[in-house]
């Protein structure tokens, strides 16, 4: 997989004084190599590129100088009010180090359970690794076609040859789930319903004035 290029600069304002950078487009970060950081500043747009790509990146970090040093994005940071990048971090790949990153996880096929009914569910869409920096797939894919109703693939089942997979083996990625079932009345139950149901208020009586009025009534049309 060939590294992405990400040109950045080193940084002066540090502090609440990097807030000032974002009217420029332009957002603080920190690169870690070891026990050493350096303070950076990168635009904007090509961070956002990788974090929404659906794929995973080993990055080449390009300085002003022409120096480069290769690195994994291992945060970033969003305003959560109108989602611009805050912050992100870099940790620099020394040689023949290993690296953990995560891959995103594809689906391809369509399920035969879906054909029965079934509801096909991804519980999930990446996965972690530990790898060298060149083996990391730009992502995993996993055939769905031959899946059933109540069948699941599960992380174990994915096939990464010289990758070490570092989560639950048994975690389900995706599963085809019987479709909801609508219980249908029967006629003993609707009854039995019927029966519970409150019954309707009795009127106890009427008031004086209108018994009155119902009485006095047929004597007025006795008298004309």
């Amino acid at each position: 997989m060939e590294d992405v290029v990400l040109n950045v600069q080193k940084r002066t304002l540090v502090g609440k004084k990097a807030k000032r950078l974002y009217s420029e487009k332009k957002v603080p970060g920190v690169f870690y190599m070891g026990n050493d950081n350096v303070t950076l500043q990168a635009d904007e747009a090509p961070i956002r590129t990788l974090v929404g790509s659906h794929a995973a990146h080993v990055i080449k970090i390009k300085f002003e100088d022409g120096s480069e040093q290769r690195a994994v994005l291992s945060e970033v940071q969003f305003d959560p009010v109108v989602g611009k990048v805050l912050h992100f971090d870099l940790h620099g790949i020394r040689a023949g180090e290993k690296i953990t990153v995560e891959i995103p996880v594809r689906l391809t096929g369509s399920a035969k359970g879906i054909k029965d009914g079934g509801i096909l569910q991804q519980s999930i869409h990446r996965i972690r690794i530990h790898c060298e920096p060149d083996s990391v797939p730009e992502h995993v894919v996993v055939d769905v076609a031959e899946l059933g109703i109540g069948d699941s693939v599960h992380v174990k089942d994915l096939k990464l040859e010289g990758i070490k997979i570092l989560d639950n083996l048994e975690s389900a990625i995706v599963t085809v789930v019987p479709p909801p079932t609508i219980k249908e009345e029967t006629p003993e139950a609707a009854a039995a319903a019927a029966a519970e149901a409150p019954a309707e208020p009795e009127v106890i009586g009427k008031s004086k004035k209108a018994e009155e009025g119902a009485e006095a009534a047929p004597e007025e049309k006795a008298k004309k």
